[in-house]
């Protein structure tokens, strides 16, 4: 799918936990780990101090709201021999931040930030003085990821510029059911009272929540994501997708649309603007952010979002069951139109997204050190910490297999397992390193987050994604430029339209705005990107 940069950087962090009702527990003083899992370091006055920005995960956030007092960075010190001074942006606020440290000049020497939403694209951040082109650095001093890289050509296609440049230290997902995380989630004991099945069709959807809201007195029947732009929870193609489109880019039996201009998105407005005026959506619908979210969940004020098998079905059940014993959040399958028909679109990640990059700035004096620590994550000591933290504390090996310890799943102050593991890994965020299939695994303790997978994939999404592609620098500033004039037009466009503050039937000349917005011009940009790709 194609997003503009703010909503690149939530659906990263979409796939990121979210803050969650414990934010007033703190942890038990974290135990010293065992001597097996220190590494041997420069005396403290010899360490290596150098600085590091990036926003701090929100289930971290949680219970630790300075990253230097999380123990996975403490760790990750410690091992390395780093200090590292943190520079942390007020949450949810990442790309606003960045803009103005960038006009600062005062650069940090590492920057978390998703560089490939950089307006005119990564090649010109590097061309513009922020950040290094890192080829020579990662041939010389980063030899595990150097590695990977050779082992993985077609992820190795996808973090670099088209010109050839690597530009950050990336979170890779290493497994292709770690892709799928989100999807429709839907109260399925409130189902059972009323007698009702799973819905499957927008009909179905419709029936439900009418009945949540008339027999249930559910005041937001579904709610989900309005934040950072309007919309933003269904850009994986929730609800949307029936119409057979989405809201960003996609291939349509491989040629490249933009949904937001088809009939089919006019068709999906019509939809929203009759559940919203139904009661049916939630009516702050703009503004719903992932507090509100979870909170509309765990009071029973919705019934049904589009959210994270994770951060959602994770997260609540055990909340809510605790006072509502018979409560069940469980998964439902993308709707459709005609019962039967397998959906068109669902949430699907690349393997490489951007996200959690690592960027190393111009500014930097210390940018072989800051590689160095920085491939730590690629390597098998550093792979283990990054996806199960410390042995013997956050973890045990078992006939081989790193198996998570109660201090993660079963907290004895009563974290969330969210919550635990953020503390001692980044396995369920992001980060320069590769993410592995077996934090999965173990993450997804309830029966319902282990079949929400493979509910939530049962889609033919990949027919319709777009390919990972590099823009030139002057294809990239195009782009942007192009695009968020778009962007705005149909943000503003979606929203009058639901709320009925515009009719459904200006839809037309609304598209006619987009054209003038020389969206063809962007469509064109994109085939030709997609065609140097396939000859790579």
């Amino acid at each position: 799918m194609s997003l503009r940069p703010q909503s690149i950087f939530l659906l990263a962090v979409i796939c990121t936990l979210a803050l969650t009702s414990c934010s007033a527990v703190s942890p038990s003083a974290t135990p010293e780990p065992p001597a097996a899992t220190k590494a041997s370091v420069p005396p403290d006055a010899a360490r290596q101090t150098m600085t590091y920005w990036a926003e701090l995960n929100g289930n971290a956030a949680s219970v630790k709201p300075n990253t230097q007092d999380v123990p996975f960075f403490q760790e990750w010190q410690k091992r390395t021999g780093v200090r590292l001074k943190f520079i942390q942006p007020p949450a949810n606020q990442a790309k606003e931040a960045m803009n103005v440290l960038l006009a600062s000049g005062d650069l940090p020497d590492m920057m978390e930030f998703e560089w490939d939403s950089f307006p005119g694209g990564p090649e010109k951040a590097i061309k513009d003085g922020y950040i290094r082109r890192l080829n020579d650095l990662i041939d010389q001093h980063a030899p595990n990821l150097k590695k990977f890289l050779a082992e993985h050509p077609d992820i190795d296609k996808q973090v670099k510029t088209d010109s050839g440049s690597y530009y950050v230290f990336p979170f890779i997902r290493g497994d292709d059911l770690l892709r799928t995380y989100q999807g429709p989630i839907i109260r399925k004991d409130w189902l059972d009272e009323l007698g009702l099945d799973t819905p499957e069709t927008m009909d179905e959807w419709y029936t439900v929540l009418k009945a949540f809201k008339e027999k249930k007195g559910v005041e937001a029947p579904l709610t989900f994501l309005g934040v950072p732009n309007p919309l933003f929870g269904i850009e994986g193609g929730a609800f949307v997708g029936a119409y057979g489109v989405k809201k960003g880019f996609y291939l349509d039996n491989g040629q490249v649309k933009f949904g937001p201009m088809e009939q089919g998105y006019k068709q999906f407005l019509a939809t929203m603007h009759q559940w919203y005026a139904e009661g049916l959506i939630d009516k702050n619908i703009a503004t719903v952010d992932t507090k509100t979210m979870d909170s509309n969940m765990i009071n029973g004020r919705s019934g049904a979002t589009i959210w994270n098998a994770g951060a959602g079905i994770g997260k609540w059940q055990p909340l809510v069951v605790e006072k509502e014993k018979d409560a069940l959040f469980d998964a439902a399958p993308y709707p459709v139109l005609k019962k039967g028909d397998k959906p068109e679109f669902g949430q699907r990640s690349y393997a490489y997204v951007g996200t959690g990059g690592v960027a190393i700035s111009t500014k930097s004096k210390h940018a072989e050190e800051a590689v160095k620590l920085l491939d730590y994550g690629y390597g098998e000591e550093g792979h283990m910490l990054f996806n199960f933290g410390i042995e013997g504390l956050s973890y045990v090996m078992k006939d081989g297999y790193p198996t998570y310890s109660d201090e993660v799943l079963k907290n004895p102050d009563k974290l969330a397992p969210a919550q635990a593991l953020a503390m001692y890994t980044r396995a369920s965020y992001f980060g320069p390193f590769v993410q592995d299939i077996r934090y999965m695994e173990q993450y997804y303790t309830l029966p319902q987050q282990r079949s929400a997978i493979m509910v939530w994939t049962d889609t033919n999404v990949d027919r319709h994604m777009m390919p990972q592609i590099p823009k030139t620098e002057m294809e990239s500033a195009e782009l942007s430029s192009i695009m968020n004039d778009v962007t705005t037009l149909v943000d503003e466009m979606s929203l009058k339209m639901i709320l009925g503050v515009e009719p459904v039937n200006a839809f037309d000349s609304y598209v006619s705005k987009i054209k003038a917005s020389k969206i063809d011009r962007a469509l064109e940009i994109q085939r030709l990107a997609i065609a140097r790709y396939e000859k790579r």
